[in-house]
């Protein structure tokens, strides 16, 4: 009888740390699980997990240097890396784009109809141009002046062509002068009205009182010379002594003085007809 043979003994493959190994990544699996689902929940508790588990790895401070590795750090969200530092053209940049929203912006409103410009009625550009035409040596020798404005034109004598100092008398050489314009006048209607201005000096003649009674005298010299052929109808005729009030220059110096002494025709509102001056 043959004996039965003793069992050889097992010997050791080495392969028993994969057990264990696969042990540990089981448990790591799991932990990540449920790190993973307790994100969501409160961060104190989140964090004091995390902390006892830190400890069970030998991690000696969460927040500053680790033993055994990188730090650990919490936050609620991702860290933000902070912003390069700023060149000096940035900044200028910046500055004026500040300056440009703090500056005041005006709201245009909605554009306004144009105001209508005031145009010259042509019965005013007619009479000027016919007292032009009709005066035009005696504008060119400067004994007078014609100009006109919205409503009105006006001749304008200084007082050496019309009066002698301190008189109401008219030279001679403004009676064919007026007859000019009594002719031109008589051509349009509107009204037309003399004044008689003098300097801020006090006269000095026992015939006017003042240089109210002066200036009224020789606007009705010149009233008297206009209607004196009945061309023109002495209704539309006004005469006005003016004094020394509305001068032309500061009553300062001889020659602004002279200046004021004069004597205006004036027409308002004329009305001409559309057709040659016929005189």
């Amino acid at each position: 009888m043959r004996p039965i043979p003793k069992p050889k003994p097992k010997q050791d493959s080495g392969s028993g740390w994969i057990v264990t190994f696969a042990d540990l990544m089981s448990l790591l699996l799991t932990f990540f699980i449920l790190l993973l689902s307790f994100s969501n929940m409160d961060m104190q508790k989140y964090e004091a997990m995390a902390i006892a588990m830190a400890s069970s790895f030998g991690i000696s401070a969460l927040t500053g240097e680790p033993s055994l590795g990188g730090s650990i750090i919490f936050a609620e969200q991702p860290a933000v890396p902070s912003p390069p530092a700023k060149t000096d053209e940035q900044t200028e940049l910046e500055k004026e784009f500040e300056d440009f929203e703090e500056s005041d912006i005006e709201v245009l409103d909605e554009p306004k109809e144009l105001e209508t410009v005031n145009q010259i009625d042509p019965n005013i550009d007619r009479l000027t141009e016919s007292l032009v035409d009709k005066l035009e040596s005696e504008i060119l020798s400067n004994a007078l002046s014609v100009s006109y404005d919205s409503n009105k034109v006006v001749v304008r004598f200084s007082e050496a062509t019309t009066f002698p100092s301190g008189s109401e008398e008219l030279k001679d050489a403004m009676f064919p002068i007026l007859e000019k314009i009594e002719g031109v006048l008589a051509a349009c209607e509107g009204e037309v009205v003399v004044s008689g201005y003098t300097d801020n000096l006090p006269v000095n003649s026992s015939r006017y009182r003042s240089n109210w009674d002066l200036s009224a005298a020789r606007a009705v010299s010149v009233v008297h010379q206009l209607v004196f052929n009945n061309k023109l109808d002495a209704n539309r005729v006004i005469a006005a002594g003016r004094a020394e009030t509305n001068p032309l220059a500061d009553n300062d110096t001889p020659e602004n003085r002279a200046k004021n002494r004069r004597v205006e025709i004036s027409v308002f509102d004329p009305k001409c007809e559309d057709e040659e001056w016929a005189f």
